[in-house]
């Protein structure tokens, strides 16, 4: 069998890390006689050293002749300026691209979303980045239908991944769809990573809580991020503030972007978090500690938010 070529381009200045993932995976995914299914390639727009972000260079074996014979093309996480700043697309980078065949698989990883979009190729599809980038993408973007609470992203021909080691998973992913459980786990365990993440990327998303002013609604945020073990409702939120309930849910959701209801739950899920975390307290008393009340409840909300149920989340983030 003719292994599936693949070409990885490299733009200055590239995320070393995401570079790395797809030789490592691909390369470990053998049939039953340890043949590889892939050939995988590392190019530049040439064959001069290009930086790479983690502070070194290095030097491409292939120059961008090896898209043209491509059965599937990787763009890893870059710094380059155009696509992450500007929303613009250098054109020795549109023309390397343009040798791409048609019908060939395009996939980024990480920041590698960025010239994507910038090439127009993700306009009107569904697509990931890094959840620190989603912002940005969406004001130089915004045809993008981006979610960036998961992992990856399947949209046949063209496939993207969340931030750094979701390339894993994505690769992974890749190599199963292609050749089925069996030598998706042969890799898996070759590279010694798990061959199936649960979840999403927004179980890793710091989302910083507001310091408590003396204007607006951030007093009674406060208030109710030390009440969060009791009831609490609008009216409550209300009257801490000394605003009526209307003025203050305008003024809420003016302030964080959302309804306070769903400000609490938020709030809820993450102090629960930091008790499966850091506490050996049972899931029913973490749901009564958060104010989410029964364990189901808590199972609900977590696996709502971040696709895990609280063993698996407990299992995954507590140190041993």
């Amino acid at each position: 069998m003719t292994p599936h070529r693949v070409a990885v381009l490299a733009l200055d200045e590239v995320i070393g890390y995401d570079m790395s993932i797809p030789p490592q995976i691909f390369n470990a995914a053998t049939d039953e006689h340890g043949e590889s299914r892939y050939d995988v390639r590392i190019c530049g727009l040439d064959r001069s050293p290009l930086r790479v972000h983690s502070g070194y260079a290095m030097v491409p074996d292939h120059g961008r002749e090896a898209l043209a014979g491509a059965d599937t093309v990787i763009i890893p996480g870059t710094r380059i300026e155009g696509p992450r700043r500007h929303g613009t697309l250098p054109p020795e980078v549109a023309g390397a691209l343009e040798l791409i065949p048609p019908g060939a698989r395009i996939m980024s990883i990480c920041t590698g979303a960025f010239v994507l979009g910038a090439a127009g190729i993700l306009d009107g599809r569904p697509a990931t980045t890094h959840w620190a980038y989603a912002e940005q993408f969406r004001r130089l973007y915004p045809e993008v239908r981006l979610d960036e609470d998961v992992l990856f992203v399947d949209d046949g021909d063209v496939l993207t991944s969340a931030g750094l080691g979701a390339g894993v998973d994505l690769c992974l992913h890749v190599v199963r769809r292609d050749h089925g459980h069996e030598v998706a786990n042969r890799a898996a365990r070759y590279c010694v990573v798990p061959p199936w993440r649960d979840g999403g990327q927004s179980q890793y998303i710091e989302r910083q809580v507001p310091e408590p002013g003396t204007d607006g609604t951030a007093p009674a945020r406060a208030w109710a991020l030390r009440r969060l073990h009791q009831p609490l409702d609008l009216a409550a939120l209300a009257g801490h503030a000394r605003m009526s309930v209307r003025t203050f849910s305008r003024r809420f959701r003016e302030e964080t972007g959302m309804s306070p209801g769903t400000w609490l739950i938020q709030q809820r899920v993450r102090h629960a978090r930091r008790l499966l975390e850091t506490t050996d307290l049972p899931v029913d008393r973490v749901a009564t500690e958060s104010g989410l009340g029964t364990a189901a409840s808590l199972r609900q909300h977590l696996r709502a938010s971040i696709g895990v149920s609280p063993l698996a989340y407990r299992k995954t983030f507590r140190a041993s």
